[in-house]
């Protein structure tokens, strides 16, 4: 399994270079030369972690040996539900809970296995480098990643994130928490400020780096990454057919709240390796950049950023669209490579004829207000008792643009609803405390279920992390903490 750049002008690399690297050294995304079979990926076990020992075991076949099947089967199973990511009916839909993870984020589902990936990895190929892991953040990946990475041998996690941009408990699991080798600043600015300081020191870092110290990313750029978002796709549309009726070969429509355009994409993947997904809708909020750019193949960044309810989604730079691209246009690399030059210098581009006709046969896109976000909360946990984070809730109001279909329709819960207490309470017509130690145990009272264990105990760990740096210094901060480390 050999990797080559979105944007062809890198060599392709073998898979144990491609995790390493994050990102290709022309500024793309790296994807496979060819997508594994059904055959080669072979017969998926029972378990969950069986289905991702066997797809990390095909995309990465030199890295996932028997040690790291263990360790991956063991991070699994540490997990607080049955089955990792349960199928909850709710209404006439199903509802794919992703949040039972060590961060309470569907980013612990990759995040877990990312850096069992990067230590064999850098065994086999660079074991007397340390890696900085350099990650931008819009809420949910930069705890995951401080989780994941936390005390790894050869590995030190810089995570930047928007100050203003972000839930009061994601800002406290990032600055609260323990590991020495860990870094979390806040930035005066949004998150594509941080993605885009980020991509450039990928692009500069011949120059930045210290001797001994190599880059990498935690981001969705990393194929690391977007490979075990794949497994639960896969797990609930077999959990559909063998357990909620659903025939064999009918398809499946998974409505997906979206950012970085990764855990959708991972949908789409799958479904290009012969899963039974149908359309994959793309929720937003009202940075609604993927909703017009689906509608109409044009994709504008040049517009404000709303600040929402909903952060992880408040982005104007899907960078994981680019491999979406890559696949709609034949993987012509030069084809890709002038768009990204277009959007670089223009700040658009346009997709049209077959390529977009492509794209809008598997995906359509759908947003929501912030009102509209509220109003769903309320009125989901009003008759079904069940409680939804803002994300999540943009997804559930999504469904509405698939309008009548015989399909079973997945929403992907993507965060606790315990990650955002203010706005779920305030949602659900619950008092809001002023006092942000209570936030927790009033949305504990009012939904009638526990605070999840991952958040129990984040706000009574003392503060780590408090540095502040301004938008335009993002990239300089980089470079003196590398050296510092």
């Amino acid at each position: 399994m050999r990797y080559h750049s979105t944007r062809g002008a890198s060599a392709p690399v073998p898979a144990v270079q491609a995790l390493l690297s994050g990102a290709a050294k022309d500024g793309g995304l790296f994807v496979p030369e060819s997508l594994p079979s059904r055959q080669a990926i072979g017969p998926l076990g029972p378990g969950y972690g069986d289905v991702a020992v066997r797809m990390l075991a095909a995309f990465f076949p030199e890295v996932v040996t028997e040690q790291v099947a263990a360790q991956l089967q063991a991070a699994y199973a540490r997990f607080d539900a049955a089955g990792v990511t349960p199928l909850v009916p709710v209404g006439g839909s199903f509802v794919l809970e992703l949040f039972h993870g060590p961060t309470a984020a569907f980013k612990d589902l990759a995040l877990q296995a990312l850096p069992l990936l990067l230590a064999r990895a850098r065994e086999l190929a660079s074991p007397d480098l340390r890696y900085a892991v350099l990650t931008a953040t819009s809420g949910d990946t930069g705890s995951a990643a401080m989780e994941g990475f936390r005390d790894i041998p050869g590995f030190s996690v810089l995570v930047y994130y928007p100050m203003k941009g972000i839930s009061p408990m994601q800002q406290a699991q990032m600055t609260r928490m323990p590991g020495d080798n860990l870094k979390a600043v806040g930035i005066r600015g949004n998150f594509d400020d941080a993605q885009a300081a980020v991509k450039d020191a990928f692009q500069q870092q011949e120059a930045l780096l210290p001797p001994g110290m190599a880059l990498t990313s935690a981001n969705s750029i990393n194929i690391g990454r977007l490979v075990p978002q794949m497994v639960y796709y896969i797990t609930a549309c077999r959990e559909l057919t063998q357990k909620h009726g659903v025939q064999p070969g009918q398809d499946i429509d998974f409505i997906v709240p979206t950012g970085n355009f990764g855990d959708i994409l991972a949908g789409y993947l799958v479904k290009r390796l012969g899963w039974p997904i149908g359309r994959l809708v793309c929720a937003s909020n009202e940075n609604r950049v993927l909703t017009d750019f689906l509608a109409t193949g044009r994709y504008d960044k040049n517009r404000a950023l709303r600040t929402s309810l909903s952060p992880a989604m408040d982005i104007l730079v899907s960078s994981n669209l680019e491999r979406l691209l890559y696949y709609a246009f034949l993987e012509d690399t030069h084809k890709v490579q002038a768009l990204m030059a277009d959007l670089a210098r223009d700040g658009h581009y346009q997709v049209s004829g077959p390529a977009l006709s492509h794209i809008q046969e598997h995906f359509q896109g759908a947003s929501a207000t912030d009102g509209d976000t509220l109003t769903a909360i309320r009125q989901v946990f009003g008759e079904y008792r069940y409680l939804m984070d803002p994300h999540t809730a943009t997804a559930w109001l999504a469904q509405e643009a698939l309008g009548p279909s015989r399909n079973p329709r997945v929403v992907l819960a993507t965060a606790s609803p315990f990650k955002f207490p203010k706005t779920v309470l305030a949602a659900i017509n619950k008092p809001v405390p002023k006092d942000p130690a209570q936030l927790l145990p009033s949305l504990e009272a009012a939904a009638g279920q526990p605070v999840p264990r991952a958040l129990a105990a984040v706000l009574t760990r003392p503060v780590r992390h408090r540095d502040l740096v301004d938008r335009e210094d993002i990239l300089q901060d980089i470079t003196w903490r590398l050296a510092a480390w």
